[in-house]
């Protein structure tokens, strides 16, 4: 079995399993008959996918939280952007669940009464959650 000979400096490794996140995004979005694009670069443009199901395309921003609490303060990161995301997508890395958001106006919330749609992390709940917003 291979191993890992060298580790990541946890600034890294933070960055990695933020991608890593994106990555599962993309395959649930696919799975579920998604077209689903990823910027080159984004930096600034707050947009980690588009996907499209061929006549209309959504900007959709991923996060991951480092935690298993529903009711923890998620910030608008959004805010000061040029562009318009449409749906921002949280994924508990410690739980089995996550949340569905449309962006919102003010600093911060509670995720859990951030309006949006809670899913466990299985291709069928993400599809029938994301239909629900």
């Amino acid at each position: 079995m291979p191993l890992k000979s060298s580790a990541l400096a946890s600034e890294h490794q933070r960055h990695y399993q933020s991608h890593s996140f994106e990555q599962y995004a993309a395959g649930l979005f696919m799975a579920d008959g998604w077209e689903v694009f990823q910027p080159a670069l984004d930096h600034g443009r707050k947009t980690d996918l588009v996907i499209s199901d061929g006549d209309v395309f959504y900007r959709v921003q991923i996060k991951s939280l480092e935690t298993t609490d529903e009711s923890v303060l998620v910030k608008n990161l959004w805010k000061n952007s040029d562009t318009k995301i449409d749906y921002v997508i949280y994924f508990s890395q410690k739980g089995n669940w996550g949340y569905i958001i449309k962006p919102f106006a003010g600093k911060q919330r509670s995720l859990k009464c951030a309006g949006g749609v809670r899913f466990h992390k299985h291709p069928r709940h993400f599809a029938q959650a994301f239909a629900k917003i």
